[in-house]
C-alpha cells in the first residue's frame, strides 16, 4: 500500500490518498479519517458511506483545509 500526502501551498499536509494493492484508492484527511474511495474497475468515486458521488477519480476534491 502506498500513501501520497496532499499539501497546501505552504506545504502543510491536508490529507492523504492511499492506493491499495488491488488498485482501489482511499482519501483520508490529515487526522486519517476516511473521506471516500475510488474504484478504478467501476470508475466511480464514493463517499465514506459508499454512496456514489462522481464518475471518475475526484478523491483530491474531497480533501480540503478544515481550519
Amino acid at each position: 500500500m502506498s500513501r501520497t500526502a496532499i499539501k497546501d501551498r505552504n506545504f502543510r499536509t491536508l490529507g492523504y490518498i492511499e492506493t491499495m494493492p488491488d488498485g482501489r484508492q482511499k482519501a483520508l484527511n490529515a487526522n486519517f479519517r476516511t473521506l471516500g474511495y475510488y474504484d478504478p474497475r467501476r470508475d466511480v468515486t464514493t463517499d465514506a458511506n459508499f454512496r456514489t458521488i462522481a464518475q471518475g477519480n475526484v478523491l483530491s476534491a474531497l480533501i480540503y483545509d478544515e481550519d
